[in-house]
C-alpha cells in the first residue's frame, strides 16, 4: 500500500500537476483512504504497476463532498453504488494490457460484490476509452474545467457483457483478481490484479 500511495504522488501530483492534493512524506493520501476504501492493485513481480480505489456512496465521498456541482439531477447513492477514484497505470506500462486488466478487475470485483454501478469524475478523454472496452456510461452533468482539463461526472453500469468484452481485449481467459487470503468483509479486502 505504501508503494501505491507513493505512485499516486508521482502520477497525480508530479506528473499530472494536481497541486491541491494532500501529500504526506511523498505519499498522496486523502480523507477517503480509510477503512471503508477498497483498493484494486495491479502487481507484477512484487511491484505495483497500477491501481484504483472504490468507496461506498452511502458515506460522504468525493462526488458528494467535492464535486457535487458537477451533478445536475442528484448524486447517485445506494449500497450497490460505489465511487471509483485514483485510477492509474505507471508510465512504462501504459502501452499494453495493464490498463485493460485493471478495467476488467473493476467490473469483476463489482459483479462479485453486488455493486451494480460506479460513479467517477474523469477527464473527457476517458469516454471514448470506456466505449472502446464496452463500458456503459451515463453522464451525470455537463463538462466542467478542472486543473485545465474538461472533466465530467459519470456513472458506469456494471455488467457481465462489459466484463466479457474488456476481458477479451485484455487477453484474459479467467479471473483477473487474486484476493488476500483470510479476509472476509468487503471493506477490508485488497484484491490484486494480475498485470
Amino acid at each position: 500500500m505504501e508503494e501505491y500511495f507513493q505512485l499516486r504522488q508521482e502520477i497525480f501530483v508530479n506528473e499530472r500537476g494536481w497541486r491541491d492534493l494532500n501529500c504526506i512524506d511523498g505519499r498522496e493520501i486523502d480523507a477517503y483512504d480509510n477503512e471503508n476504501a477498497v483498493y484494486l492493485l495491479a502487481i507484477d513481480q512484487n511491484r505495483v504497476v497500477g491501481g484504483q480505489r472504490l468507496y461506498p456512496t452511502l458515506l460522504p465521498h468525493m462526488l458528494s463532498e467535492v464535486f457535487d456541482h458537477m451533478v445536475q439531477r442528484g448524486i447517485p447513492r445506494a449500497q450497490h453504488i460505489w465511487e471509483w477514484t485514483r485510477y492509474f497505470v505507471i508510465k512504462n506500462r501504459r502501452i499494453g494490457r495493464t490498463d485493460c486488466r485493471l478495467l476488467a478487475a473493476i467490473q469483476q470485483f463489482c459483479l462479485e460484490e453486488g455493486i451494480t454501478e460506479i460513479t467517477a469524475v474523469v477527464e473527457m478523454w476517458w469516454l471514448p476509452r470506456w466505449q472502446q472496452v464496452g463500458f456503459n456510461v451515463r453522464p451525470l452533468g455537463l463538462p466542467t474545467m478542472i486543473e485545465g482539463q474538461p472533466c465530467m461526472a459519470a456513472a458506469i453500469r456494471i455488467s457481465q457483457e462489459s466484463l466479457d468484452q474488456v476481458r477479451s481485449i485484455a487477453g484474459l481467459r479467467g479471473s483477473c483478481l487474486s484476493r488476500n487470503s483470510g479476509i472476509s468483509s468487503r471493506r477490508d479486502r485488497v484484491p490484486h490484479v494480475a498485470a
